[in-house]
């Protein structure tokens, strides 16, 4: 929630009321500006393709008089509303009313947004739920493992916490540019891990180009840390956009930073280093933002998934992100089924740039771009193709073909700011950055160095096809909008880039297990580095908007630093299935959570169990509880040696005789992944869960499945009677195809079974994937 007004004195009320009073008399003057317009969609004639089209014909009408601005569609809306948002006079405005098809003509009011917005989305309140019920995690600590933090932004203020939690067993690394006064009662642990960094490039650190210190010159580590435990600072923001109050997940949980990364990667073994010191420290939560590149290697050879074992050994919750490599197939890391695997979704909030060109089309797209517009008058238009590189390349761009003249330029390879920096090198006056097929319409604001705005697919096909094969000289103009949140924009969807399942490792194990916000989140910045990250921008920000799972990640960090408050005694697998099991699989318009890289609906196996609903989270139901031997036997039952075994547990005399399950998938997992074959057409699976909903009497659960077509599925019992709270009762479920694997369509589909007593829904997905060979895990 937003913090509240300070008192005003009476002079001051009657100064604001007299503000208040000009604002009107130029707001009703006949100046432009932006108005709502509601339409009935019934009156819309047969003759006109789209609504937008139809919507453009009437503003057509009411803009005939030369002698004021013509009117403008700058939004058009089809499901939280029908109709459309508009640039007007009052004079048109007045003529829209008195049209039939017009429902109500509304001047656009400003109101106060809170910023990272992600609380607001994600239903944290103040008032109720996770925040009060867990004391916005007070003195739990979370260890951010990353490039480093920038300590002196407010997001990592002390005002208002209690001291330095008893079991805190950390240091704070002092360094030339960290002093020991930058650890507080917030920042309570900081350390830089650089050694097999060092021993890799083979040559010593150069301080005045990356600091030893846990000093964050990156960016990346200031912000994954303020998203999972900032502060609450207000006036934030970046150039404007997405002002307001900004605060982390978990307000009161302390931090210790663990910095791993360097110019030149993350090597597993300063990883292995810091979570090792992290467990010693004493954290109760790892969010770590890394990961491999390409295919997740085997759990054995997996750095991350062996270090994240042992912390979870010691009751300690890892969070990681599950890569940027989406949307193909089998991209997901960190997938070890006791790691907490997080992918990316969108918000409702965005940041629109509208790309107009010379035909009277208008393509919205995004972007944070802050200095001096276009204006209204078009340009010259230029597909970067044609000028030396498709993909906008540094220094390969024609000057020649540039200077003076927008030019679109298609994603891929380079970075998008690295796009905009050569057009504006070359001489471009702005660009349009179109996606292709692998973003679809996943749309990513930057803060560009020249006026640009990113627009998806199939608007980027049509303006090139436009830029191409225009008759006359394409032009073209980029109209920036600003912040605008709330339910006109669909959400949440999962961004193209999240990385996805199946599990390449164990098709077995669901993965990703859940997704949260991920795209354009707001948070805290370095000050070495620019919103960029490009050489020639000399901009410094206190609060950056970038990308990534990596943002997703410490969201989901912070909302289990949350739930270990409220249940101190509970495992780390009973916070994961907390979180899995309540996670939501709707957006707000009430469809399914649609994935940007198709414009479809999404699977489990993009989206896992779901988006996270932290309130629901703290009341769970049941819970599906996992400890270290069942991890042991999961690792006996995918063929593991002792000797790689023991890798994990440290202890060679691992004897897998009667740990070995009739399945990996019999682990006792919140999410199910059935492989139909041709030996297997029948799979059944194994599981307990545990009654944590408080009630003292006796309390009964009735299970509710959603097969898809072609697959039968039972569970036994069908009613699960607890007759106390912390009892655990078993239960199995069988699955069963008619369908010949080699000739199986759809090759996946996608089922649910939920636990309901009338209170609580306990929500699994399934997938189901035939295969007529299995996997090779070697890839």
């Amino acid at each position: 929630m937003a913090d509240p007004p300070p008192p005003a004195s009476s002079a001051g009320v009657r100064l604001l009321a007299v503000f208040l009073l000009l604002g009107l008399a130029v707001a009703e003057g006949e100046g432009p500006q932006t108005y709502i317009v509601h339409v009935s969609p019934s009156h819309k004639p047969a003759g006109f393709p789209t609504r937008r089209h139809w919507y453009a014909s009437t503003l057509a009408g009411v803009s005939s008089s030369s002698s004021v601005p013509a009117a403008r569609i700058i939004y058009t809306y089809d499901r939280a509303a029908t109709g459309f948002a508009a640039v007007l006079t009052p004079s048109q405005a007045e003529a829209l009313r008195r049209l039939p098809a017009i429902l109500a003509v509304e001047p656009d009011r400003a109101h106060q947004v809170h910023t990272t917005h992600t609380p607001v989305f994600l239903g944290l309140s103040e008032v109720s739920g996770l925040w009060p019920n867990s004391q916005y995690a007070d003195n739990v600590v979370i260890g951010v493992l990353d490039t480093g933090i920038w300590p002196e932004r407010g997001s990592f203020s002390d005002e208002g916490l209690s001291p330095v939690p008893s079991s805190w067993r950390g240091v704070c690394e002092a360094g030339d540019d960290f002093p020991a006064t930058s650890c507080n009662r917030k920042l309570i642990g900081a350390r830089a891990f650089y050694k097999g960094y060092v021993s890799a490039r083979g040559y010593p650190i150069d301080g005045t180009v990356e600091s030893k210190s846990p000093r964050d010159t990156e960016g990346h580590g200031t912000h994954t840390a303020s998203t999972a435990a900032g502060s609450t600072v207000a006036g934030a923001g970046l150039f404007g956009y997405a002002a307001g109050v900004a605060r982390g997940m978990a307000t009161k949980a302390r931090i210790a930073v663990y910095k791993i990364c360097w110019s030149l990667g993350c090597f597993d073994s300063d990883i292995l280093a810091a979570m090792d010191s992290a467990v010693s420290d004493g954290v109760d939560v790892i969010s770590l933002s890394v990961g491999a590149n390409g295919y997740a290697p085997n759990y054995y050879r997996d750095s991350i998934a062996i270090g994240a074992f042992g912390a979870v050994s010691h009751g300690v919750v890892v969070s990681c992100s599950a890569g940027n490599s989406g949307p193909g197939a089998f991209t997901a890391v960190n997938i070890a089924p006791w790691i907490l695997t997080v992918g990316a979704s969108s918000i409702d909030r965005d940041f629109p740039a509208d790309a107009v060109l010379g035909d009277g089309s208008i393509y919205t797209g995004v972007s944070l771009y802050s200095g001096d517009g276009l204006g209204d008058g078009q340009l010259p238009l230029v597909y970067a193709g044609d000028c030396g590189s498709r993909l906008c390349i540094s220094g390969r761009l024609d000057p020649e073909k540039v200077a003076g003249k927008i030019v679109l330029c298609d994603r891929g390879s380079n970075a998008r700011v690295e796009k905009g920096s050569a057009v504006k090198l070359a001489g471009g006056a702005g660009m349009i950055l179109a996606n292709t097929d692998d973003s679809g319409e996943e749309l990513v604001a930057d803060a560009h160095l020249v006026p640009a705005t990113m627009v998806g697919k199939k608007a980027g096909n049509q303006i090139r096809n436009y830029t191409i094969t225009s008759p006359a000289s394409p032009t073209a103009t980029i109209l920036f909008r600003g912040t605008v949140t709330g339910p006109s924009l669909r959400a949440p969807s999962v961004a193209a880039f999240s990385s996805r399942g199946p599990n390449i490792r164990t098709q077995e194990i669901l993965k990703p297990d859940v997704i949260a916000p991920g795209v354009n989140i707001l948070a805290s910045w370095t000050g070495a580095a620019s919103p960029t990250d490009l050489e020639i921008d000399p901009r410094r920000v206190d609060f950056n908007i970038i990308s990534g799972t990596s943002m997703s990640c410490p969201h989901v960090s912070g909302l289990a630093a949350l739930l270990r408050k409220a249940y101190p005694n509970w495992s780390p697998a009973a916070i994961k299935s907390a979180l899995m099991t309540t996670a939501y699989n709707a957006d707000n318009s009430g469809g399914a959570i649609l994935d940007l890289a198709t414009g479809g609906e999404s699977t489990p196996f993009v989206r896992g169990a779901g988006h996270v609903d932290p309130n629901r989270a703290l009341e769970p139901g049941l819970v599906y509880d996992i400890d270290t031997a069942d991890y042991v036997s999961f690792l006996c039952t995918i063929g593991y040696s002792p000797l790689q075994i023991a890798i994990f547990v440290k202890d060679l005399s691992v004897d897998c005789s009667g740990k070995i399950m009739a399945s990996p998938g019999d682990l006792n997992y919140p999410s199910f992944s059935i492989v139909f074959d041709s030996v297997s057409t029948v799979v059944t699976y194994s599981r307990k869960v545990r009654n944590v909903g408080g009630e003292t009497g006796e309390v009964t659960y009735e299970a509710e499945v959603s097969p898809p077509a072609g697959v039968e599925i039972s569970v036994n019992p069908s009613k699960l009677v607890f007759s106390g709270n912390n009892q655990t009762i078993s239960y199995t479920v069988t699955f069963s195809t008619q369908l010949d694997p080699a000739r199986a369509s759809p090759l996946r589909a996608f089922g649910s079974l939920a636990w309901k007593d009338g209170v609580h829904v306990v929500r699994s997905p399934i997938a189901f994937h035939w295969t007529s060979a299995k996997l090779d895990a070697s890839m």
